[in-house]
């Protein structure tokens, strides 16, 4: 049995969730729960089954909504390249989100994201330049504006990453860490300039993986 324990804190809230994975053959059995499963005594707030064939499906069953979620998994090859396909549907919300990755070269990708429920689509692509540096402009038609991130590695573990949403005008900073001795974390920034008072909102994530 494999667990994963994540913590995080905001500047006004924290909170932690753990992860337990059991494989069963081709499959793997998951549950998912919150600090709000434990907070006043054991509960069913915040637990999630799951049941998971990797690269093909996952079916998440939310306890305390009594909702369901579908998503499938699959791989074509158009034009002699790699088009990675998932759908998934929400029951409850009656949400429906196709999403499309095109891998033109291990340096170049297209992906595109469209729900069917509100029509709101994106679209963005991805360099990597040199395998080190990685430029993402994107496009939401919903909003009708342009999003901009870049991020660089920095030895093997290390990833820093700045982002600009135009229609917010919400600027990100991010410094993230995965390591298979250390566990992970992620520390960021983000500053809403339009705003008058510019003061920025800070969070902080860690997680371990261990076997039990």
């Amino acid at each position: 049995m494999k667990a994963s324990f994540k913590a995080k804190a905001d500047a006004d809230k924290s909170g932690a969730a753990c992860t337990f994975t059991v494989n069963g053959g081709d499959v793997k059995l998951r549950a998912s729960m919150t600090d709000a499963t434990f907070l006043s005594g054991p509960s069913l707030t915040g637990l999630v089954l799951s049941v998971e064939k990797p690269g093909s499906f996952i079916v998440d069953f939310d306890v305390p909504k009594k909702d369901v979620r579908f998503q499938f998994m699959n791989t074509v090859k158009v034009l002699e390249k790699q088009l990675n396909l998932t759908y998934s549907h929400l029951r409850g919300e009656n949400q429906t989100v196709l999403d499309g990755t095109l891998v033109l070269d291990p340096a170049n990708k297209v992906s595109a994201n469209y729900a069917l429920d509100s029509g709101n689509g994106k679209l963005k692509y991805s360099f990597v330049h040199r395998g080190v540096r990685t430029f993402e402009p994107g496009y939401d038609f919903a909003k009708n504006s342009w999003d901009f991130a870049i991020s660089q590695r920095v030895f093997d573990d290390d990833v820093f990453r700045a982002s600009y949403q135009t229609s917010s005008q919400l600027l990100g900073l991010e410094w993230s860490r995965m390591s298979k001795f250390n566990g992970a974390f992620k520390i960021s920034a983000s500053l809403n300039l339009a705003e008058e008072l510019k003061t920025p909102k800070l969070s902080a994530e860690s997680s371990w993986n261990f076997e039990i």
